[in-house]
């Protein structure tokens, strides 16, 4: 598709202020329609701003099959929608904002500062100059009988008539930043089916630490480990112990296959091998060395490299008699079985699974049932782990869904 480059009399909402927004309202603006978008929160992009926090991680450089292979279930449909935008062209467009970018060592794009502010900044500015209107403190509320839009601002509720509405609202996580899910109700109340609003890259809980583990070991993380689940290949990274169970990034690549795990076996058993850069023969040979008048702990701290909260989690979780014979705890060390009993909550979560299901959906990611209304960003059910992949998709839909628009429109 292509972008109309005349100026026309048509007017078009965007609800939602979010990369996903704000991407739509660049390409509309830019086709030419007035455009006008609403944002619940007293900024926009305020979600944006606080993934950024530490480093934004805007995209990733690997390769693109291995790239579209994140996003699991719903690969073919993001691939769709990365056709007409992907990791490349979004760098491309980062650096026509006057930002530059750079691969980091695990492969992941930052910008060239690492931080989110600036890239928002040159974008609003960006958008003004395009003519977008921004209402802060807006909320959409649904519709009015007569099919027109209804707008709570500061100044009373209003009723908004537009040619075509796009919503960019986000899921269900981080409520306090605007993504709270309140538009399910609104859709479904139209006849629009909705999957359920379900944790992604968000922690899980266990059944309990003993009161050692958890008073001494909450947030610590356990660094260079290697987790899998089921058959699935391992991966290494580090994640967090918490109070009640786990979270971080390494937990987070798995997220997905372990909710659906607890969903159909109410439960689900993770393996961690705690030092993936040693084989199990080099460490029953290390550990099968005499250990004198040493502690347990002494030796495998010597032999093994192992303590701190590695050594404390082989503890609560290896059985006692393993530890009678050192070499007979190596097998446990490669893989320390942790039973996930269940998700964090929603609002916890880095972002949710579910949503508005594609094949409600045409190509221009217009909703059949509802004409001019379009959808992007996470209100789609798609979902996709931590590293750059959330916002290259949520910027490609929002873009996708623009450009869908510019066509109906026509």
């Amino acid at each position: 598709m292509t972008i109309a480059s005349q100026p026309t009399a048509h007017h078009v909402a965007i609800i939602g202020g979010g990369p996903a927004g704000l991407m739509a309202a660049e390409v509309l603006a830019q086709g030419g329609v007035r455009v006008e978008l609403f944002d619940g929160m007293p900024s926009v992009g305020r979600k944006f701003l606080l993934a950024g926090v530490g480093g934004m991680n805007i995209t990733h450089s690997e390769p693109k099959d291995a790239f579209i292979g994140r996003y699991g279930e719903r690969q073919a449909e993001v691939a769709a929608l990365l056709r007409e935008f992907d990791a490349e062209a979004l760098r491309a467009w980062i650096h026509g904002l006057g930002i530059d970018t750079f691969v980091g060592t695990s492969g992941r794009v930052f910008p060239s500062d690492m931080k989110a502010a600036p890239l928002l900044r040159a974008w609003l500015r960006r958008l003004r100059e395009l003519g977008v209107a921004i209402h802060t403190r807006s909320r959409w509320l649904g519709w009015n009988a007569d099919g027109s839009l209804r707008i709570a601002g500061p100044e009373g509720e209003r009723a908004l008539a537009t040619d075509a509405c796009l919503l960019a609202l986000g899921g269900g996580s981080w409520a306090r930043l605007g993504s709270n899910g309140a538009w399910v109700p609104l859709l479904q109340a139209r006849g629009i089916e909705v999957a359920a609003l379900k944790p992604s890259n968000c922690g899980f809980d266990v059944a309990g630490w003993s009161d050692y583990l958890r008073e001494k070991f909450a947030g610590a993380p356990l660094k260079n480990v290697a987790l899998t689940l089921s058959d699935q290949p391992a991966r290494i990274g580090e994640f967090v112990l918490t109070a009640g169970g786990i979270e971080g990034s390494l937990v987070y690549a798995f997220s997905a296959d372990i909710r659906r795990t607890i969903e159909v076996d109410g439960k689900a058993v993770i393996s961690l091998d705690l030092l993936p850069q040693m084989p199990l023969a080099k460490l029953q040979r290390a550990l099968a060395k005499p250990r004198g008048k040493h502690s347990m702990a002494k030796h495998l701290h010597r032999q093994a490299g192992l303590d701190g909260v590695k050594a404390a989690l082989l503890r609560e979780l290896a059985p006692a008699e393993a530890f009678i014979e050192p070499a007979a705890l190596a097998p446990w060390i490669k893989a320390l079985p942790i039973t996930l009993l269940r998700t964090r909550p929603l609002d916890e979560a880095i972002s949710s699974a579910g949503g508005v299901p594609f094949d409600a959906l045409d190509d221009g990611l217009m909703l059949k049932a509802l004409p001019g209304v379009f959808c992007a960003g996470e209100m789609l059910d798609w979902e996709a782990p931590t590293g750059g992949y959330l916002l290259t998709a949520c910027f490609a839909s929002g873009r996708m869904a623009a450009l869908g628009v510019l066509n109906w429109l026509r």
